[in-house]
């Protein structure tokens, strides 16, 4: 692991340090200068209760932190190509013509390209940029299967038939 990766990692758990410490110095006279009207017990709820929540944040940010980081590449592809499924389902794209069509759907079809792009290179995390950067290739992979298939799925009858409840 390296340098930057542990202080990314670990920022969250001194930021819940500093959360702990001002937590246990200000807050207790906060409560006792804001709920006065209270009784002595219930004013300190809120203490105890952010004293049970700080563990399990850090638990889950130990937990969750590292397996975001390692799911990160494929969340992000997975995402992409079902955004850009719904998007060209919706907006009724059959063809390239379809597409060129607006100019909103070819910046659409860009940003969905950039992502791709960006899953498909973090993946093999560049140890040999020479024998990743033809996966490149398979960017626009999806549009052309879309745009090659949409004609036999037909998407506006599905976005017709899902609206009457069928």
């Amino acid at each position: 692991m390296n340098f930057s990766l542990i202080c990314r990692y670990t920022i969250v758990f001194i930021y819940y340090a500093f959360c702990l410490v001002l937590m246990m110095l200000l807050r207790p006279f906060l409560v006792k200068k804001i709920a006065c009207g209270l009784g002595k017990s219930d004013r300190f709820k809120s203490i105890y209760a952010a004293l049970y929540f700080f563990p399990v944040l850090t638990v889950l940010q130990a937990v969750g932190g590292g397996l975001l980081y390692y799911a990160f590449p494929y969340i992000i592809l997975v995402l992409s190509l079902v955004t850009l499924a719904v998007y060209l389902s919706a907006s009724e794209v059959e063809s390239f013509k379809d597409l060129l069509v607006r100019k909103k759907r070819l910046v659409v079809l860009f940003s969905h390209w950039l992502l791709h792009a960006y899953g498909i290179i973090s993946i093999p995390k560049l140890d040999k940029l020479e024998q990743d950067l033809p996966l490149l290739a398979l960017v626009p992979a999806p549009a052309i299967f879309y745009l090659m298939t949409a004609k036999y799925t037909e998407p506006s009858r599905i976005l017709s038939e899902g609206g009457n409840g069928h």
